[in-house]
């Protein structure tokens, strides 16, 4: 009886535990976790890579990180901009005394994965990760990291010059730089495969879930986004290899992906655009000389949306700075006209406009690509969907105007920094024009629809020369930078001088000149652009 007792009471301690068992694996389970199993099926372990992506191509929380990365070098370098508050006892990238501590975000954000930034380590990444799951389709998102990676990757070629690009997925060779000529042309073989490769992924709904854009993970509209880049890329290099560019701007015209239908933004993640905060909050930005002369010489709708009436009623409806003046304290400009509704409602960052394309087809079509269309017509259809894109009325009206052209410029303050606004360019398209002027024409309607990317608008300036950005009246650079030729780049960062020294020697061997912000790119000749 009592041998029999001991197995009952043996049995039921083994049901007990048996359940506690079962208990304590449900209990250690998060429910609302995922699997490691799960996360492959949902493909979690690429997707996730993508927002980093997104995030640090125009980076804007917080909105000290874009003020260093473009607003305080690009959005002042492209006429854009102007900053009221004397940095460093106004010594530094405004009046060219190259600030290396600010600089190096432009490079951080692309590179440095250590504190959460970068675009090429997660593009890696997510390539690594394709090549291990080995799951079926994967390539597509190697594809889209890759368009994504070549829009990132030019805009900071098109600062430095010489980049880590073609070498940097073999942990051998990462620190290794290409030329700015084959960065480019790894661009466009990126930009091919990834054209081509995606076409028959088309429909396919898998990129949903990691796309942080408007483009809403559709694969047809990336194959678009592509194909718009690779048409910039080609305007880009049309004056340092015409084949090259003849050859790929024709591919883009002539290509099935087409081009974007609506302007390309990314998810801010619930942020205020930076410039919001910049301009709007801290007062450390306003608007340009450059701005103020040709917005209300041609009586351009635009103004109300960029910019705000100044905090000084003396001062006009709209009132700007010239860049590198003499500045001793944010009072004297502060109250000078801020950035307006274009970034402080702003619940997207802008990548591309729909008007870029057609002024990117006008130029085409001035050079006499195939597929490229009419010049005049082109121009025009950039000035009305830059008119559409900000609710502005009245574009075909603006586009007969020949007589309106951009006024000198008179600082409210100081007489010193007056200066006259050197051409005449008009409205109205001028078909009987030189090549020349009508370039003039295409590329500073291009730089008015392309605010506030100062990024692409410095790039353009840097190329064509158009619009004439006024030089600056205090040059701190020690002869480095001339006054009249302007700043041509930035110089290559700190954080790579200090731990990658032999490639960054190399990286300058690839360069015109020295490395300073004096020396050209490979794509800005300085020659005639015809």
């Amino acid at each position: 009886m009592k041998r029999t007792f001991k197995y009952i009471q043996l049995l039921i301690i083994l049901v007990i535990v048996n359940a506690c068992t079962e208990d304590f694996a449900k209990i250690n389970t998060d429910p609302h976790g995922i699997s490691q199993e799960s996360l492959t099926q949902q493909n979690n372990h690429i997707g996730s890579r993508f927002s980093p992506m997104f995030s640090n191509i125009i980076r804007v929380e917080p909105a000290w990180n874009y003020q260093l990365q473009q607003n305080l070098n690009a959005d002042v370098f492209s006429g854009y901009m102007t900053a009221p508050t004397p940095f460093a006892g106004n010594i530094n990238n405004q009046t060219y005394a190259l600030v290396n501590g600010w600089n190096g975000f432009i490079w951080n954000d692309a590179y440095d994965a250590n504190n959460g930034n970068g675009v090429m380590p997660y593009a890696r990444e997510i390539k690594e990760q394709v090549e291990l799951s080995n799951s079926q389709g994967g390539e597509k998102f190697v594809f889209l990291a890759n368009v994504i990676k070549v829009m990132a990757m030019h805009r900071v070629s098109d600062v430095f010059g010489p980049i880590r690009y073609s070498k940097f997925n073999d942990y051998g060779t990462t620190g290794e730089y290409d030329s700015q000529e084959d960065a480019y042309k790894a661009f466009f073989k990126d930009l091919d495969d990834a054209i081509t490769g995606l076409k028959k992924y088309e429909g396919d709904m898998q990129f949903v879930p990691f796309d942080e854009s408007n483009l809403a993970g559709d694969v047809a509209s990336w194959r678009a986004f592509a194909n718009s880049i690779r048409l910039r890329l080609a305007i880009r290099v049309s004056k340092v290899n015409q084949a090259m560019a003849k050859t790929e701007g024709e591919k883009a015209l002539a290509s099935d992906a087409g081009f974007i239908a609506n302007t390309m933004t990314v998810n801010m993640g619930g942020f205020s655009h930076p410039l919001a905060t910049i301009s709007g909050t801290w007062g450390d930005i306003c608007m340009s000389a450059e701005m103020e002369v040709i917005l209300k010489g041609f009586n351009d709708g635009r103004i109300s949306k960029y910019f705000n009436a100044p905090a000084n009623a003396a001062l006009g409806n709209y009132k700007g700075i010239r860049q590198g003046i003499d500045i001793n304290a944010k009072s004297q400009y502060g109250s000078h006209s801020l950035l307006g509704e274009v970034v402080m409602t702003a619940t997207q960052k802008v990548w591309m406009t729909t008007a870029e394309i057609h002024f990117l087809k006008a130029e085409a079509a001035l050079r006499g690509w195939a597929g490229a269309g009419n010049a005049k017509v082109n121009y025009e259809e950039g000035v009305k969907a830059s008119f559409t894109q900000h609710g502005v009325a009245g574009a075909s009206t603006y586009l007969a105007d020949a007589t309106s052209t951009p006024n000198d410029f008179v600082d409210a303050i100081n007489a010193t920094n007056n200066v006259a606004y050197s051409t005449d360019v008009k409205i109205a398209y001028n078909q009987a024009g030189t090549n020349e002027e009508q370039l003039e024409q295409i590329i500073t309607q291009k730089w008015i629809a392309m605010f506030p990317d100062g990024q692409e608008a410095w790039s353009e300036f840097r190329r064509t020369g158009y619009p004439k950005v006024f030089p600056v009246v205090v040059n701190n650079s020690g002869g480095e930078i001339d006054t009249n030729i302007q700043i041509r780049r930035i110089n290559f960062v700190d954080s790579e001088k200090n731990t990658n020294s032999a490639n960054v020697q190399k990286a300058v061997s690839f360069l015109k000149g020295l490395d300073n912000g004096g020396t050209r790119l490979w794509w800005d000749t300085g020659s005639s652009n015809f």
